[in-house]
């Protein structure tokens, strides 16, 4: 039990998962927000997952490192929807509440995604996936139809696929668990859009952002 407690340890957690309840004013405020609440909505919601699915057996399986390797893989891959639905949902509400403008708000949103992946890249196995991620938000980005998703939860989408996706569970148990995973994964980012919205001061942040780009731009001339 000691052994499969240690491997529990250390294949879900890794991620960095640090709160705080400070008022968000700045665009780095933003983006710690993002990336640990990605964090701890990836390891409250896989951890559930396997722990309702594999039920009594679950603690010896942590015994198998292969399988535990498995849940690293899948942590990441959670993460990254997780960061990317709640990236955009995030400077979304932002832009709702101020002038930011589209070109800004994708360039934002992509430091944003950018840092929450630097956060936990130590955690990251196969390092060539980021690139990967970083062209599917990019993607995203493209096609995105920013005031149809303003502070609502329409943008939690990659999250909930991913974690029926990557979660090490056999594929005839997943088939019938879809839908409610999905659910489950879709409601635990309520809790998260609240505080947010309540932290947020949108104007401040956009002013620390444009000081921050303006700042940025100087130094490269």
């Amino acid at each position: 039990m000691a052994e499969a407690a240690r491997w529990l340890i250390e294949a879900i957690s890794g991620l960095s998962l640090r709160r705080d309840t400070a008022p968000i004013g700045t665009a780095q405020r933003v983006f710690q927000f993002v990336s640990t609440r990605a964090a701890l909505v990836t390891q409250k919601k896989l951890y559930g997952y396997l722990k309702e699915r594999m039920g009594m057996a679950y603690p010896k399986a942590f015994d198998d490192e292969r399988f535990v390797r498995s849940i690293n893989i899948a942590k990441m891959h959670v993460f990254a929807a997780s960061l990317s639905d709640l990236t955009v949902h995030a400077i979304a509400h932002i832009a709702a509440a101020s002038d930011l403008d589209r070109s800004e708000r994708s360039r934002m949103a992509l430091e944003c995604f950018r840092s929450g992946l630097a956060d936990n890249a130590d955690a990251t196995i196969d390092k060539s996936v980021v690139t990967k991620w970083l062209a599917d938000f990019d993607q995203r980005l493209d096609g995105i139809r920013w005031e149809a998703i303003a502070g609502g939860a329409t943008s939690f989408t990659e999250s909930p696929k991913a974690i029926v996706e990557w979660a090490p569970i056999a594929e005839e148990l997943k088939k019938h668990d879809r839908d409610i995973v999905h659910n489950s994964m879709r409601f635990a980012w309520n809790e998260i859009r609240e505080d947010f919205r309540n932290r947020l001061d949108a104007r401040a942040v956009v002013s620390d952002w444009r000081a921050r780009v303006s700042r940025g731009s100087s130094e490269h001339r």
